[in-house]
């Protein structure tokens, strides 16, 4: 072979090899931030995401040897036609059909999440698992005979191997693996985001309903995550099982009966809604805002108007909102065939 039969194969080589990169990249890009998003608040120098990484945290999270006896999984809970929230429940059921006390929060946009919960009692990724693993309702499984199952089976150490190099399951990687499938998890491609990237434009309610959320609810639900990450206390009656919210985390007066805002995306995919659970529909949610917000010592001072509670609204401009909202519903997220089970 002379040097120029050589060169000419080796172009031909490295072409078929950046080829194959291309089409790898293609089919697992990695993260990527949305461009009308901010930047995420996850650490992803310390866990970068990886297609080896990415599949094993989906194993994991859909399977129920996460459990004390290996019938739930995280994807129990977290169902992805339900916006990866638990269909059917107004709180969350368990290990032998244990009954929670809050609804099942959706696993959407955590990498762009600064805490977890309903009352923002996990401030990392990372850690969340520990949760709902340890909880005696959710998973009543101790960390440690997680990983002792992991490391007795056939099928876990290769894919740690894999994804971090060792077949040593710790902590950390179990841990990280399972965030690198739930960050992946970006619902960004709703009508509204579309009109954001100038493919699609609002009609004429859509418009109208934006102007509305903008007035009415922007301050609260910040686009273009729809939630500002806060915790505010929004009136609600207490239940008996009075949930005092953030306060069990803080022990602060201010913080009573306050939860984090959730986002407004994919609302239709996702209810019953609040905490709770307590209403089924969009419409009982609005019926709340406007004329059923509780006088409660710290209830926030956007729903305090002098002697009017709650938010104003006008048939039509409740009907305009109620528009709007269904512009911020993800199907392709919902049936991402990457997410799936």
């Amino acid at each position: 072979m002379n040097r120029k039969h050589f060169i000419v194969i080796f172009f031909l080589v490295a072409g078929i090899v950046a080829c194959d990169k291309d089409n790898l990249d293609a089919i697992f890009p990695g993260f990527h931030k949305p461009g009308n998003f901010p930047e995420p608040t996850y650490h992803f120098t310390t866990n970068p995401v990886t297609q080896d990484g990415f599949e094993l945290g989906k194993k994991l999270f859909y399977d129920p040897v996460l459990s004390v006896n290996n019938t739930i999984s995280c994807g129990s809970c977290h169902i992805q036609s339900s916006g990866f929230t638990q269909h059917g429940h107004s709180v969350s059921h368990g290990i032998f059909d244990r009954i929670g006390t809050r609804n099942s929060q959706p696993i959407m946009n955590l990498a762009w999440s600064p805490s977890f919960m309903w009352d923002g009692g996990v401030f990392d990724l990372d850690l969340q698992p520990i949760a709902p693993i340890t909880n005696h309702v959710e998973m009543g499984e101790s960390v440690s005979s997680v990983l002792g199952k992991l490391k007795k089976s056939t099928v876990y150490p290769p894919l740690f191997k894999k994804a971090f190099g060792t077949t040593d399951i710790t902590t950390a990687s179990f841990l990280k693996a399972l965030s690198q499938f739930m960050v992946m998890c970006v619902s960004n491609n709703a009508k509204y985001d579309s009109v954001k990237r100038n493919q699609s434009v609002f009609s004429d309610d859509e418009r109208a309903g934006y102007s509305v959320y903008q007035q009415k609810c922007s301050s609260c639900h910040t686009e273009p995550l729809f939630t500002g990450h806060s915790f505010r206390n929004n009136g609600l009656s207490i239940s008996l099982i009075n949930d005092m919210g953030r306060y069990a985390v803080t022990l602060q007066n201010s913080d009573k009966y306050t939860f984090k805002t959730p986002s407004l995306r994919n609302l239709a995919f996702t209810p019953p809604y609040m905490h709770d659970g307590r209403f089924f529909t969009l419409d009982a949610v609005l019926d709340h805002y406007t004329s059923q917000v509780q006088a409660t010592p710290n209830l926030d001072p956007i729903l305090q108007n002098g002697s009017q509670l709650g938010i104003e609204l006008t048939t039509v401009e409740r009907q305009q909102l109620l528009t709007f909202l269904k512009t911020l519903n993800d199907k392709t997220f919902v049936t991402d065939k990457r997410f799936a089970e």
